[in-house]
């Protein structure tokens, strides 16, 4: 996202993203629609939305003011809002175990967002957007749950993101982004950086994590939620972005708050 950010928009970011996924899975995409009921589409599109759509653009405005570091530990969240829309979307019951688990990861972003370096930056609110689109990824986990069970992750994938690259694909095509390859400095990086996001972290990915809920079951999957802080912060790293402490230990808070609500629902 960062390198996409050198050349385009952050609306120009999210949607090449998109189109890019929905191109790769676009092979895929007939064999899905014969075997999906007409009566589920309506579904999967919102699944698309909640769980692709709208956070590829809240991350990408987020990633114009905040660095990609502190947006991979607020990340960290989705299990919980996950837990937390569940409960006052679909009705699922909580365990005390996990309510304890979920304020101890608030209490992580409280004291990340008033630690020294975010509080002190005027666009700290800019993390903000990072945290409604762990809502809407836990939305998204909440809802196929419940309606989606059954679905293929070829079948789910190929037509979420079919649609939620047909739905944006117009800001690409009457915004400024192809003329910027008329002239001699084309953003060749920022688009490679782009196609790369949208095949492998968005299609491939997904497809690739469904795949392992089905072979090493759901303890295995759980283990992808502490990885994307640490990977994040190997990124901000490599990118020279400032990494302090106490962001370190506010990691470790929020992924505990992960860890309790995870080993309550095993109990």
């Amino acid at each position: 996202m960062k390198i996409g950010l050198e050349a385009f928009s952050p609306y120009q970011v999210a949607s090449l993203r998109l189109v890019a996924a929905g191109v790769a899975l676009l092979p895929f995409l007939p064999k899905a629609l014969k075997a999906t009921p007409i009566r589920k589409l309506p579904v999967i599109i919102l699944s698309g939305l909640l769980g692709n759509g709208i956070p590829a653009f809240l991350f990408c405005l987020a990633e114009t003011r905040i660095d990609s570091s502190l947006a991979g530990i607020l990340n960290s969240l989705t299990p919980l809002m996950a837990l937390i829309t569940g409960f006052l979307i679909f009705k699922v019951p909580v365990k005390k175990e996990q309510l304890t688990g979920v304020c101890v990861g608030l209490l992580g972003v409280v004291l990340l967002f008033s630690s020294k370096g975010v509080a002190t930056d005027k666009y700290w609110y800019y993390g903000l957007l990072v945290i409604v689109a762990t809502v809407s990824y836990g939305a998204n986990i909440s809802l196929v749950g419940h309606h989606l069970k059954g679905f293929g992750s070829l079948q789910l994938g190929s037509i979420a993101m079919f649609f939620c690259g047909l739905f944006t694909l117009p800001i690409l095509l009457y915004t400024d982004f192809f003329p910027q390859f008329a002239g001699a400095h084309a953003p060749w990086r920022s688009l490679g950086a782009g196609l790369v996001l949208g095949v492998m972290g968005t299609g491939v990915a997904a497809v690739l994590f469904y795949l392992l809920i089905r072979r090493a079951g759901g303890m295995a999957a759980s283990m992808v939620t502490y990885a994307l802080p640490i990977v994040a912060m190997g990124w901000g790293f490599l990118a020279h972005e400032p990494i302090t402490w106490m962001q370190v230990a506010c990691m470790f808070i929020i992924l505990f708050g992960v860890y309790l609500v995870n080993k309550a629902k095993k109990a």
